[in-house]
């Protein structure tokens, strides 16, 4: 597996201690990694290792030992079932100690932070605030469901009964709110059913439409729909290309120094700006081209 992910087309790679790793081959595991991140042709993808939570005996562990060995790899930190803003003050705090052990520029690795259960979301302005290394809040829905005792067992799909609007709302929601409000990526959590690429798209897509910078792919099958789905249509990219030209000339002095104008039936302003700069960005990103 640590082979074949080198491969994929994802923008990020997450190396796993935590769920997918028995108790008794953690200390393996961590070895495993620190050889991967050191040897492995990654090219330009962002490197993360997410490490065992705080109530767990092995968070210490994997922090010092994968820092220690691969730290100058190692881009960020994924820290699982955050609760408190406590759980990502230590984090930080242990990680600025591995970092100068390594002789490793202190804060350079970054923290994304899960948030996974009733009380780490009642938590998450003071989670989003208290470390400069955050960088991304991500959705744990496996673990939320099962904190607010949600009646299903698919991860992702609506919980059966439920026949209206999605289930997931609020919680997508207060993540997306907070994680704008202190500049931080909103990331979507995995879709178990890593067979079900149309169920992953649905999930996918729900996400995309609110505003969120991506989702966690769990199996290679996953990737190119996820893809798509967080990359604007050509016509909305198109769209986007052609307000900010428009506006762009309307606000000079050659326009007249307009604030408002008409793009063929509708009126584009200071608002129609910010959000395309915000799909144009994404089509940008994803390496588009205006077709025409």
């Amino acid at each position: 597996m640590l082979e074949k992910a080198q491969g994929l087309d994802a923008d990020e790679m997450f190396l796993d201690l935590e769920d997918a790793v028995a108790p008794d081959a953690k200390d393996e595991a961590r070895g495993n990694v620190a050889v991967a991140l050191r040897n492995g042709d990654w090219g330009d993808r962002t490197l993360a290792v997410r490490v065992n939570d705080w109530s767990t005996p092995w968070t210490h562990r994997d922090i010092v030992d994968v820092v220690t060995h691969a730290g100058d790899r190692l881009d960020c930190i994924v820290l699982p079932k955050v609760e408190s803003a406590h759980h990502v003050a230590a984090a930080d705090l242990l990680l600025t100690q591995a970092e100068q052990l390594a002789g490793l520029p202190v804060g350079r690795i970054g923290l994304e932070v899960q948030i996974e259960s009733a009380r780490g979301l009642l938590d998450i302005d003071a989670i989003a605030a208290v470390s400069p290394r955050n960088e991304a809040l991500v959705f744990g829905p496996a673990d939320f469901m099962a904190s607010v005792n949600m009646r299903t067992l698919s991860v992702g799909e609506q919980p059966p009964g439920y026949d209206v609007g999605d289930a997931y709302h609020y919680a997508l929601m207060r993540i997306l709110v907070t994680a704008r409000a202190h500049g931080l990526q909103a990331i979507d959590g995995p879709y178990l059913q890593v067979r079900d690429t149309a169920g992953f798209r649905r999930s996918a897509q729900r996400a995309a439409a609110l505003g969120y910078d991506g989702k966690w792919v769990l199996h290679p099958d996953q990737i190119s729909a996820g893809n798509r789905v967080f990359s604007p249509t050509q016509e909305d990219y198109d769209r986007a290309e052609a307000i900010l030209e428009a506006y762009d000339y309307a606000t000079s002095a050659e326009g007249g120094h307009r604030g408002a104008v008409m793009l063929g039936s509708e009126m584009i302003d200071e608002a129609s700006r910010k959000m395309a700069l915000v799909v144009a960005a994404k089509g940008r990103a994803a390496g588009m081209q205006r077709s025409a």
